[in-house]
């Protein structure tokens, strides 16, 4: 059977009217003008066929008619907004806080995955090169690259220097991928200055440094032995983002982190010319407090990334 209702906005609109016995603090209320507060009360007396209110001087007051309507009405708001308020805290969350460059190159493509395989969990998503501060930051996990203390790391790597963490206390870090790096450059560059044949040939060409993890190059080329090889040019960018951008835009060769440049959006665009990838002195890592390590939100979405590289 076809529910006769009357319109919600307008309800809402005689239910805060009625119960401050005021226009203009419904209006307040609503955060809307008060003239919008009249127009829907007229709506609903017109649905109703029956006036609500009594409009005096500088007052308003509910006629019988509305004195016995406002009590039905407010009891079903009030019923609508506890079943609204208990969903809401049955709802599983996880707030989750990214890399900037790894949000971008690599998982944001992912995560409508992860919140269509699992909708029952609200995903909030932010971005930060911050060290975490489980504290102060209204975050449940973080994404973050580095070292753990106490940790052993592979000798001659990429140093990875960046703080994961404010503080260790009471934090769990859940190691999701190793780090490697190496060059890349697009294909349209190989096509306007050649292929590469050796790493000798790297001395020819422009070679982008990200600044944010200046030993990316001199790493490489340790392990390469080529310590003391150097490019026709050097451009300096400031973070990896910025250098995956410059070598897809041809202008030189980039070494970064190979996690960023593996995105199938680009897998037609970008290319590794040399076979050496350099595994770095650090990892991403899932941190998280110590309390909430355990809990069926984070052990799925940690579980479910380790799983996407």
């Amino acid at each position: 059977m076809k529910r006769r209702l009357p319109p919600l906005l307008a309800l809402r609109a005689f239910e805060a009217a009625g119960r401050h016995m005021s226009f203009s603090k419904a209006a307040e209320e609503l955060n809307v003008t008060q003239g919008a507060i009249s127009r829907q009360i007229k709506l609903l007396e017109e649905f109703l066929k029956a006036p609500l209110f009594r409009r005096l001087t500088r007052q308003v007051e509910l006629t019988p008619f509305g004195q016995s309507y406002l009590v039905p009405a407010t009891q079903a708001l009030d019923l609508i907004e506890n079943a609204t308020l208990q969903g809401l805290d049955q709802a599983r969350s996880l707030s989750v806080s990214l890399l900037p460059t790894m949000g971008t190159l690599f998982l944001m493509q992912r995560l409508t995955a992860f919140m269509t395989a699992y909708p029952e969990i609200r995903l909030q998503v932010s971005a930060s090169l911050e060290p975490v501060n489980f504290k102060r930051d209204p975050v449940d996990v973080a994404l973050r690259v580095g070292k753990v203390p106490g940790h052993d790391y592979v000798e001659g790597g990429s140093q990875i220097t960046f703080r994961m963490s404010e503080s260790w206390t009471d934090v769990t870090a859940m190691h999701l991928w190793d780090d490697y790096i190496t060059p890349v450059c697009s294909r349209d560059f190989l096509a306007r200055h050649g292929p590469l044949h050796s790493i000798d040939d790297l001395a020819k060409h422009c070679l982008i440094h990200n600044m944010a993890r200046a030993d990316c190059w001199p790493a490489w080329l340790r392990a390469s032995g080529k310590e003391d090889l150097t490019g026709r040019v050097r451009m300096e960018v400031g973070h990896s983002y910025m250098a995956v951008l410059a070598a897809r835009a041809g202008q030189g060769i980039a070494c970064v982190p190979v996690i960023e440049v593996e995105t199938p959006e680009w897998r037609d665009e970008l290319v590794q010319p040399f076979d050496l990838r350099l595994q770095s002195s650090g990892a991403y890592y899932l941190l998280c407090p110590r309390e909430k390590a355990l809990s069926p939100e984070v052990k799925l979405f940690s579980s479910w990334l380790s799983a996407q590289y």
